[in-house]
């Protein structure tokens, strides 16, 4: 979807397989409708529910998105991110997660940053493979509880993009990702913001850079 249009066929390179959504059905059209808007330029646009659609499906077609564009993202790093060199999940020296997915992980466990990432990218991609959570037949209902289920994936995401940019930043610019790396973040963010999916404290690790690409933003306007 949007993936395409930030990175286009400039890296096969991703952590886990790209989730695809099938050819032919509504969500499918949801997703080229997001990559033109997209493609506009104006992000705030770009995120905006399209009139007549329902929520509940535009959350789902850009949760996966976001999971393919991190997927990517992080896939250009991973060798970089190693168990000497991330010993411990961080986001900075304020923040450090420890891995629990309420189902066989129910204490949260420290561990490593390329571990945590693992767990998470794979409990993701568990999510979005679920049909009775992530339906992509025409007709069959979300949950009614869909919405929480979006904001627990894109919280979880979120440290993913804060991993990256307090730990691996440099390495980014180095391999000249940075404006792939800023327009994916600035791109998450309006998104979450449009619909309040992640709260304020969870963001807080990277607020500085969201206040600055959100007031560029709104400068422009």
């Amino acid at each position: 979807m949007a993936m395409e249009f930030l990175f286009g066929s400039r890296s096969s390179k991703t952590f886990k397989p790209k989730k695809n959504i099938p050819e032919g059905t509504h969500q499918y059209d949801l997703m080229k409708h997001a990559a033109a808007t997209l493609g506009s330029g104006n992000l705030r646009n770009a995120v905006a529910l399209p009139d007549g659609e329902d929520l509940n499906e535009w959350v789902a077609v850009n949760t996966v998105d976001f999971f393919n564009q991190i997927n990517m993202l992080y896939g250009t790093i991973t060798e970089f991110c190693t168990e000497d060199s991330c010993a411990i999940m961080s986001a900075g020296p304020k923040y450090e997660y420890h891995w629990a997915d309420g189902q066989t992980v129910k204490k949260p466990i420290k561990c490593s940053a390329p571990k945590y990432i693992d767990y998470l990218m794979t409990w993701v991609q568990d999510q979005l493979d679920d049909e009775a959570l992530f339906p992509s037949k025409i007709g069959v209902p979300f949950p009614k509880n869909f919405l929480a289920f979006a904001k627990t994936i894109l919280k979880r995401l979120f440290r993913v993009y804060a991993h990256i940019y307090h730990q691996h930043f440099s390495e980014v610019v180095r391999l000249g990702e940075e404006a792939h790396l800023n327009t994916s973040f600035k791109h998450f963010i309006f998104f979450v913001q449009e619909f309040n999916l992640i709260e304020r404290r969870e963001l807080a690790p990277l607020q500085e850079l969201i206040d600055k690409l959100t007031a560029k933003d709104e400068r422009q306007i």
